[in-house]
């Protein structure tokens, strides 16, 4: 005897409150139009299907305006969003505008656009479209993918954005601040020699892939205020912060950089500053309304990560400052400075920065030739620092 089961309907708005307690990664599915224009949508739908043959696929929506072009174009890509890539989703979900118009990329070997700073991509032709409710089953057989960027991945999760966290050991946020944390071990004398002799506070920070994260921080007892920073503090990695972690960095590297500096970066004026940067082996910024809005939104990121519409903030804020108060082409000994930082990078073996020690805290309106006073004691002790690592200047390699 055959059972016939009674039709159920199912609530939408229930289906969807259900299934939301089951997160998902963020991809962008990216191809071209008929007139090679790079086109693009953020989904979370997206699974592996087989091993061999490698199969992917993924569901856009039926009233998707994207959908029927990649699917005119017969191949995508599949970018894999890292936790600080909301900005691509909101750029992604834009209508009736240039949505690359903010996200850097390059073609993939397919011709397909490869969004710069995401985890992975994977190239696809498109293998078989199903019918699939409201949905498109799309699966794609795999032609070419990679791995660029070991970061968190970018997860969507009861209606909002977010990031993994491991309870290893050996997770990313935790494991890759070994080498950075012994290096500041061996940076601590001199940084707190530098924060008592110049009643400042001294900090350290290194880049880790798309992340700036503060490591170390010594302060002057003279200074009756807290510390300017917060240990393992990370925030987005984007021009024109820590110039002096990327001025001797090339290709490849300089130019996600760049990328991530977004369409209204001055790349001109911020090479010419890196410039500046890399020829005398020292950093400055001044004070200014944009800096303070930067590092208001630096101070409200959790410690536990930069992500979200927090870490969008950061970014935001950081593309918005003004590359005029970022190295000063001249210091004139007799001129007022309203100085926020000065940096100078300690260098590893490879004659590549490994830290960046930084003054904050300074007295407010100093002379020019006060101000290269504490250039000069910073730059002594990223010196002595070098040396003590046993690494060298690129000058001297």
């Amino acid at each position: 005897m055959t059972l016939t089961e009674p039709t159920t309907v199912i609530d939408p708005g229930h289906f969807r409150s259900v299934l939301g307690h089951f997160p998902t990664g963020v991809v962008a599915i990216t191809s071209t139009d008929s007139a090679g224009m790079p086109v693009g949508m953020a989904v979370g739908s997206f699974t592996s299907v087989s091993l061999d043959p490698a199969l992917v696929a993924f569901l856009p929506d039926k009233s998707s305006s994207t959908f029927p072009k990649i699917r005119e174009a017969g191949r995508f890509c599949v970018n894999v969003l890292g936790a600080g890539q909301q900005d691509v989703c909101r750029s992604l979900a834009l209508k009736g505008s240039d949505k690359f118009a903010a996200i850097s990329w390059s073609p993939t070997p397919h011709g397909n656009p490869r969004i710069h700073d995401s985890i992975a991509w994977i190239d696809c032709t498109i293998d078989t479209i199903h019918d699939a409710g409201d949905h498109f089953l799309v699966i794609g057989r795999v032609t070419s993918l990679e791995v660029d960027e070991a970061n968190s991945p970018l997860i969507f999760f009861q209606g909002g954005y977010g990031c993994f966290s491991s309870t290893s050991l050996t997770a990313p946020g935790e494991a890759d601040l070994l080498r950075p944390l012994s290096i500041v071990d061996q940076a601590r004398p001199e940084m707190d020699a530098v924060a008592h002799e110049l009643g400042v506070e001294c900090c350290a920070s290194v880049a880790i892939r798309d992340q700036l994260v503060l490591v170390g921080s010594s302060m002057s007892s003279a200074l009756h205020t807290s510390p300017h920073i917060r240990l393992g503090q990370r925030m987005p990695f984007v021009p024109p912060l820590a110039l002096p972690l990327m001025a001797w960095a090339e290709g490849r590297e300089f130019d996600r950089w760049i990328g991530r500096g977004g369409e209204t970066l001055d790349r001109d004026l911020l090479v010419q500053a890196v410039s500046r940067v890399r020829d005398r082996g020292w950093s400055l910024v001044l004070r200014s309304d944009a800096q303070v809005r930067f590092e208001g939104a630096v101070a409200r990121l959790p410690l536990t990560g930069a992500t979200g519409d927090l870490a969008a903030d950061v970014t935001e804020a950081a593309r918005g400052l003004s590359l005029e108060g970022y190295e000063p082409a001249e210091i004139d000994p007799a001129a007022p400075y309203d100085v926020r930082i000065i940096s100078a990078p300690v260098f590893g073996k490879n004659g590549q920065p490994v830290l960046l020690l930084s003054l904050y805290q300074l007295p407010r309106q100093l002379s020019g030739a006060v101000v290269e006073q504490y250039r000069d004691r910073l730059i002594s002790a990223a010196e002595t620092v070098t040396a003590t690592l046993g690494g060298h200047t690129p000058s001297t390699a």
